[in-house]
């Protein structure tokens, strides 16, 4: 349940806040840096979160996090409802409710995503649970729901009613291209951020605190990425601008799989903490503008839920990937105790080379399916 409201309030707030960045501030240098001071938001408060986090679990205890973070929300909503603009729109009734939004594809979409990620948590430190019946049923469901929702939102474009994400939209190389980088970087991200979590904690054997502090180049890097994506973006190239970002942030989990755990926090780590968020967060900004022009003004919340949808799939799927990866591999090394440091490392070492495969796909995938992106960002008359 937990699980369940954070993933609802977080699908309220992105796609709201990308909407309201891009009807308050027109096409150019001001709705850049709106988006990418929105960017820079999301390591900032993971930075003080881990940071927090560490500190609480070696004094007071973790569940003390949990009471701040209640209590926080609480003052964060107090302070949108004072801070931002007010919206004039009609009124919400239920005929609205009911004409207006692709109930059915939104069940469909969410039912298959929902039974897949159950599917590879269920499997995961447990791959012989694959076998099993309803493994087995509810994968196979999962894939079933894929083609009953294109032939469903095909059938709601034909007779032109809302469709959740309209099939017209995967026909431009552009907006395929960059919900498929968004997915890969997302997963790399995530994934790298929580096995090298792993890294420090079970391997090196850092307190929770240590652990933290050993993301601070991650979090400084993303900050300043984010500030200047949204400063320079125009003046670049978006298929340039993705492939040498993305070539950079593939070092990271390279550094990562090639990196000894006897050796000094400066020779590698360092470096693959500062690399990690090249990408990821210039991708932020990028899709966010890429997505939203795909949309009319009065939808641009749905380009910010595709991208939101895109950027949560990717992070669901790759933790389960890699975490099945992970087991898999610690499970069958010839280390006798399979919790012991060295096994361990070799299942993480094994979804570091795997973060460093999908990054190259990304950069593969990005610099040349956004050929014809051009510049982003510009100002518009």
């Amino acid at each position: 349940m937990f699980r369940a409201m954070q993933g609802v309030a977080v699908s309220l707030c992105l796609p709201t806040a990308v909407s309201i960045t891009t009807t308050s501030f027109r096409a150019g240098k001001r709705r850049n840096l709106g988006l990418s001071f929105m960017g820079a938001g999301q390591p900032i408060g993971f930075f003080i979160g881990l940071v927090l986090g560490g500190v609480f679990v070696d004094t007071i205890g973790w569940r003390a996090g949990y009471y701040i973070c209640a209590g926080a929300n609480l003052l964060f909503c107090a302070i949108s409802l004072w801070g931002l603009p007010s919206d004039r729109v009609p009124l919400v009734t239920w005929a609205r409710l009911q004409s207006d939004i692709d109930w059915i594809g939104a069940l469909i979409a969410s039912s298959s995503l929902g039974l897949l990620s159950y599917v590879l948590a269920t499997i995961t430190g447990h791959l012989s649970h694959i076998r099993d019946a309803s493994t087995i049923a509810l994968l196979s469901i999962s894939m079933a729901l894929i083609p009953v929702f294109v032939f469903w939102i095909g059938r709601q474009e034909k007779n032109n009613k809302p469709a959740l994400i309209p099939n017209s939209l995967w026909k431009s190389p552009t907006f395929s291209s960059i919900c498929i980088t968004v997915l890969l970087s997302w997963a790399v991200l995530n994934g790298m951020e929580w096995f090298c979590s792993l890294f420090f904690q079970d391997v090196q054997k850092l307190s929770a605190l240590d652990t933290s502090l050993r993301f601070i180049p991650n979090i400084i890097s993303g900050a300043v990425i984010n500030i200047s994506i949204g400063v320079f973006i125009q003046r670049f190239r978006v298929d340039y601008l993705i492939f040498i970002t993305s070539i950079i942030a593939a070092a990271s989990p390279l550094l990562m799989a090639l990196t000894n755990p006897a050796w000094p926090y400066w020779y590698t780590v360092f470096w693959a903490m500062l690399l990690g968020p090249f990408s990821a967060d210039v991708l932020f900004t990028v899709a966010a503008l890429l997505i939203t022009d795909v949309f009319p003004e009065k939808t641009q919340a749905l380009g910010g839920a595709v991208f939101q949808t895109v950027a949560q799939i990717g992070t669901s799927l790759g933790l389960a990937i890699m975490a099945n990866i992970s087991t898999s591999v610690t499970n069958h090394s010839d280390y006798k105790n399979k919790t012991s440091p060295a096994a361990l490392l070799e299942g993480y070492r094994v979804t570091f080379w795997v973060s460093f495969a999908w990054m190259i796909l990304a950069t593969i995938i990005g610099g040349f399916g956004l050929k014809t992106a051009g510049k982003i960002g510009l100002k518009r008359e």
